[in-house]
């Protein structure tokens, strides 16, 4: 019956009612900072209620854990040797189709919000409008801050500005990473949604820049939560013992080595108030859709954040903590309340939406739909989960098992999954796991031949 509903949801939407859609990624939110997914302390009750009314995919993951190679990828639908014009680079490779193209030329008015971290400008990949547009130049002779909230050097987003849909700077709303940023990030979705066309549905793609560093408190939010009630992650330590691929990294180097487990409880509760300001942001722009249960809506990240977790800061690294994000999708005739363990990847929004919206999927699109798993027509469409970073990492999962490659630092990894969640617990050199080992490396090895990774 759930099946029938569903199909003629979608049957409806590809004749006269294709759905309207809120896409919308946070920056650098680790995917276990959801309060109704098992995060006792954080407050996020805007994803409460959106886990509550759709599936929430628990094993989602970026593919390569930065900002523009990840957003790449699902701007494309392809991996990011594909989807950069040259791996590793901020280009997104030209010759492929991308998300917003495919909808524009289905009908849709497309518009993009908040965070920019490609190459060109929104309009040059397929999106009609900009509202809050957020990216970097516009600020000359303009300065900001030099530390961040907590009295540290301040590197992240030197120099970004809002731009009206003309790419003029909105100097007013300030330079970098002001402490109000999501707050203008959802004023700029709710334009976006109230302007639309009402002849037409449309496509608004929201990128949040929280809460990615420098850390602010949003207004109102000061010392929300007390950074010594905060709880380190399970898997914290004082320094990662080889070096990952990068340990001098920007990232990295935000807090000393080896860390101090006050700093970084004080990071994370600043960390958690920017989430929790972007869920109360995100609760605005939901409140002005037309109607919610009519749109579809997918929340994600573009990758997670170690803060602490392995001894590491950054999001660069291929441990569940940074590969993973938090995935949410919800909308007409689909599931409510519903949690799924099957891989997939980010780049498997894009053939979803065009799946869902009845859309023929671009033939250069080489990701897949999430559809049959919200059918429940099957209860897997990946057997295996890929991450790589620079020439220094690659990784492949299944539904138990974990291996990851280091080739510069000569170092392998084997985790089980199922019984050790946290990576605690390194078996690459265990003889009693070597068959699996063995047969995880042949499969990353056969997936980087087809997939050309330059750094064979």
């Amino acid at each position: 019956m759930r099946t029938l509903l569903f199909a003629s949801c979608l049957l409806a939407a590809s004749l006269h009612a294709a759905p309207n859609i809120l896409l919308v990624v946070s920056d650098d939110q680790r995917p276990d900072t959801i309060h109704a997914l098992g995060n006792a302390i954080i407050e996020t009750p805007t994803l409460d209620r959106l886990v509550a009314s759709g599936t929430s995919f628990t094993r989602a993951y970026s593919g390569y854990p930065i900002c523009y190679a990840s957003r790449a990828q699902i701007l494309t639908g392809t991996p990011a040797f594909k989807a950069l014009a040259k791996y590793p680079g901020g280009a997104v490779n030209p010759q492929l189709a991308t998300m917003a193209a495919t909808l524009q030329k289905a009908g849709y008015h497309t518009c993009y919000t908040g965070k920019w971290h490609n190459d060109g400008h929104p309009m040059q990949r397929g999106y009609t409008t900009t509202s809050g547009l957020y990216s970097s130049g516009g600020a000359k002779g303009f300065t900001q801050p030099d530390i961040d909230d907590r009295g540290r050097p301040l590197t992240g987003y030197r120099g970004w500005t809002f731009k009206d849909a003309d790419n003029k700077a909105g100097l007013d709303k300030g330079v970098g990473l002001q402490p109000d940023n999501s707050r203008h990030v959802a004023e700029g979705a709710i334009q976006g949604i109230q302007n639309a066309p009402k002849d037409k549905p449309w496509f608004v793609h929201v990128n949040f820049a929280f809460p990615h560093d420098p850390r602010m408190w949003p207004a109102g939010m000061k010392n929300r939560y007390d950074a010594a009630k905060m709880v380190l992650p399970v898997n914290f330590a004082k320094d990662h013992p080889f070096d990952h691929g990068n340990r001098g990294g920007r990232d990295e180097v935000l807090l000393p080595i080896p860390r101090v487990e006050s700093e970084v409880k004080e990071e994370l509760a600043l960390y958690y108030a920017m989430i929790t300001d972007l869920d109360a942001q995100l609760g605005r722009i939901i409140a002005a859709l037309p109607s919610s249960e009519e749109t579809i809506i997918i929340f994600t990240a573009d990758q997670g954040l170690a803060l602490g977790s392995h001894g590491l800061l950054g999001k660069q690294n291929e441990y569940e903590h940074s590969i993973r994000s938090p995935f949410i999708i919800s909308g007409p005739g689909l599931p409510k309340n519903e949690r799924s363990a099957a891989l997939i990847n980010l780049s498997d929004i894009f053939p979803t939406l065009c799946d869902l919206a009845g859309i023929p999927i671009p033939h250069t699109v080489e990701s897949k739909s999430l559809v049959p798993l919200l059918r429940h027509q099957t209860d897997h469409i990946h057997d295996h989960a890929y991450g790589t970073f620079t020439d220094t990492q690659r990784m492949i999962c299944d539904e138990r098992w974990k291996f990851v490659l280091y080739p510069k630092a000569g170092r392998e990894q084997l985790f089980d999954l199922h019984n050790d969640p946290h990576e605690l617990h390194d078996l690459s050199a265990d003889s009693a796991h070597a068959a699996k080992r063995d047969e995880l490396k042949a499969h990353l090895q056969a997936w980087r031949q087809a997939n050309s990774d330059p750094n064979l």
